[in-house]
């Protein structure tokens, strides 16, 4: 009799997970809304100290934009989405606002259109290399279980990071990548700025938009932070932030 009440509970935990895992969808294919928030006050007052109370009521407490990743397991586009109010009063300039980033997870490699001022730059390089490191934190983020990572990018940027395995790419907003699924929360604490998915569609995603850009100045990821850093080596906090921007 006991090892009949084995073989029974057995065979139903068989069921339960069986159940559960049928439950899970996995998806190969997503149009993903990003919301990109700074926090404008956070960020200036640590950039200009000495003149913070000259303009501090002339600073948002937080400016939003957003932002569209449509892709699958090969390939995928990062890029200016629906437009958001600005206050035309303020005196926050947005930064790194209007790339387009196009990725190439076969060949592991990016081609990056990023203005800055009048120069636009056609970053045409690989994966940007980031050390993660696993973390047992969960949240909730548009309705997909997500697994929180850290990572390190030169050895000096750090990045956090919610990812979901129901999404099988893997990618994120803007350069970020290269964990076990699809990045729908980042944070990058040096910038005061995070990227929150606010909608994913999984069906009849139109992949014809997935193409990469083509204007621009042809330039390595590490020509480019070096022009920029030639450019803004005077510029004190507020250029090395700019960078990092860029960078990312």
């Amino acid at each position: 009799m006991i090892e009949m009440k084995k073989i029974l509970i057995g065979f139903s935990f068989l069921i339960l997970v069986s159940e559960l895992q049928a439950q899970t969808s996995f998806f190969g294919t997503v149009k993903i809304e990003f919301q990109k928030t700074c926090y404008a006050r956070q960020l200036y007052k640590e950039m200009y100290q000495q003149w913070w109370e000259l303009f501090k009521d002339r600073v948002p407490a937080e400016v939003v934009n957003y932002y569209d990743f449509i892709g699958d397991t090969a390939r995928s586009v990062f890029k200016p989405g629906k437009e958001a109010p600005f206050d035309p009063r303020s005196w926050y300039q947005s930064v790194a606002d209007k790339n387009v980033i196009y990725t190439d997870y076969k060949s592991a490699t990016v081609i990056a259109q990023k203005p800055v001022y009048e120069e636009t730059f056609l970053v045409e390089d690989s994966l940007l290399k980031i050390k993660w490191k696993l973390v047992p934190d969960t949240r909730v983020i548009a309705g997909f279980e997500c697994r929180k990572a850290v990572g390190i990018i030169d050895d000096s940027i750090g990045v956090i990071a919610f990812y979901t395995e129901e999404i099988l790419i893997n990618g994120g907003p803007e350069s970020i990548g290269g964990l076990p699924g699809m990045i729908l929360g980042l944070s990058v604490p040096r910038l005061h700025t995070t990227w929150i998915a606010t909608g994913v569609q999984v069906n009849d995603v139109n992949m014809n938009a997935v193409t990469p850009p083509k204007k621009g100045k042809k330039v390595t990821r590490r020509s480019m932070v070096d022009q920029l850093g030639n450019v803004l080596k005077n510029w004190g906090e507020y250029g090395r932030k700019m960078i990092v921007n860029f960078l990312i």
